[in-house]
């Protein structure tokens, strides 16, 4: 019989991530405050950086949030002048996201985030693409 407790809570995956998360987040926090955005909306930016225009509809698949979720978000950002929701020409029902000038132009700031963060945390980068790649199979195990 071994000797190991099931529910330790220093073995638990969740508990692994979840400080993992917080601690990974708070190292984007001082990044992110001179462009006036916290991480999630900071991950909608990246969405939108790659894949607008966009409908809110495919924008909740690429980030897996929930449309509830992520309406506050684009509002907020809109109201700050990164980007704009349009009704699509053709189905009223259907909501366009598109950057506007001051959200594309912010790509160029933001393009020195993830070489600050490598640097802050202080890992090889190979052991952060190793890490990235177990935390994308985790996610597709969970799904």
């Amino acid at each position: 019989m071994s000797d190991e407790d099931p529910l330790a809570l220093e073995e638990q995956v969740c508990f692994a991530l979840s400080v993992a998360a917080r601690g990974v987040v708070a190292v984007y926090r001082p990044l992110l405050e001179p462009m006036g955005l916290t991480h999630p909306q900071y991950l909608v930016m990246l969405a939108l950086w790659q894949y607008a225009p966009v409908s809110v509809r495919r924008l909740s698949e690429l980030l897996q949030l929930d449309p509830g979720t992520l309406s506050p978000l684009l509002k907020r950002l809109e109201a700050i002048g990164y980007l704009r929701r349009e009704r699509k020409a053709g189905d009223e029902r259907s909501l366009a996201i598109t950057l506007t000038d001051t959200g594309r132009a912010l790509r160029a700031e933001a393009e020195k985030i993830p070489p600050a963060v490598v640097q802050r945390l202080g890992l090889p980068i190979e052991d952060l693409r190793t890490l990235h790649a177990a935390l994308t199979r985790v996610i597709a195990a969970a799904q």
